[in-house]
């Protein structure tokens, strides 16, 4: 009986042509984990900004734990302002105050959403059903004081509560970013009294949660052309109050108003890198020599 013996050529051929084949495979095994870990387990972010100085810093890089509240699938189409639907899964708790919180900014107070997908990062002071109130530059909620975090800077210029800034929210509200409020976070289920005097503050607000209100003759107001009975909205989800660290250097919920729950992307956990953002990648020893070397690894709370 004849034996078949394997071309020794052939198999050297074969060797060689896998070789590339086992290196495409092995790339797109990286390239399926790491999209896995990103959306679903840990994301990493760079602060650009001062608004959480002396908390985070400007060239602080950071990652973000995506799990914590629930990671979501992709919101948008990768590189682009293309937004997706998106499902989200159980997280492993639910915002509490005084948490640093990444999130899709939702928009400023005038318009439906935000042009641009991007993240903001800032400190939950206020959840659902609360109230919040910050008088001459101290922050109060439900009536007591909210501990100062140990970054916390202000500004020394002094705004009396008499002084009206037009960019507050709610819009035409009589308040400053150091004297505001009370206003209460809005709860899911909550039922808000609209009036003459307050339909210009919360139309965009109902309009965001996709009904449009309407003042009608006799001061009757409807949703989507159906009267509200009492002139009460039903809010339809719930929302966190966000503010910075920098207090008069942030723009925040003072500003553009209530986030949405739905809207986090994930809870800041831990600084891996650190360096002055401000010298130039062109001077790289001195980027080098500006490293935070005290700030890697230090948890962010």
């Amino acid at each position: 009986m004849a034996l078949l013996k394997k071309n020794p050529d052939t198999a050297k051929t074969k060797g060689k042509k896998n070789k590339p084949k086992e290196f495409f495979d092995a790339l797109l095994y990286a390239a399926v984990v790491a999209f896995i870990i990103k959306i679903f387990l840990f994301e990493a972010y760079r602060i650009p900004t001062g608004s959480m100085e002396n908390t985070l810093l400007v060239g602080d890089f950071l990652l973000v734990t995506k799990f914590t509240y629930g990671a979501t699938t992709p919101r948008n189409v990768p590189f682009t302002d293309i937004r997706l639907p998106y499902w989200k899964l159980p997280g492993f708790k639910d915002p509490e105050r005084g948490d640093i919180i990444v999130f899709d900014f939702p928009g400023d107070k005038d318009e439906l959403e935000s042009k641009e997908v991007v993240n903001y990062i800032k400190r939950c002071v206020g959840l659902p059903g609360d109230t919040i109130h910050i008088v001459d530059k101290k922050l109060y909620v439900n009536g007591a004081p909210f501990p100062d975090p140990p970054g916390e800077q202000f500004d020394k210029v002094k705004r009396e509560p008499n002084f009206m800034n037009p960019r507050i929210f709610p819009k035409g509200m009589p308040w400053n970013e150091d004297n505001y409020g009370p206003i209460r976070v809005p709860k899911k289920g909550d039922k808000l009294k609209i009036d003459d005097k307050n339909f210009d503050a919360w139309r965009m607000f109902a309009l965001k949660e996709g009904h449009r209100l309407q003042m009608n003759p006799g001061g009757v107001i409807t949703s989507d052309g159906t009267a509200l009975p009492n002139n009460e909205y039903t809010v339809e989800r719930n929302y966190l109050f966000m503010m910075g660290d920098n207090r008069n250097n942030s723009l925040d919920s003072r500003f553009w108003g209530f986030m949405p729950e739905e809207n986090i992307v994930g809870q800041a956990f831990m600084l891996y890198w650190s360096w002055n953002a401000n010298i130039p990648f062109s001077n790289f020893f001195d980027l080098l020599g500006s490293i935070r070397w005290e700030r890697i690894g230090k948890l962010i709370k």
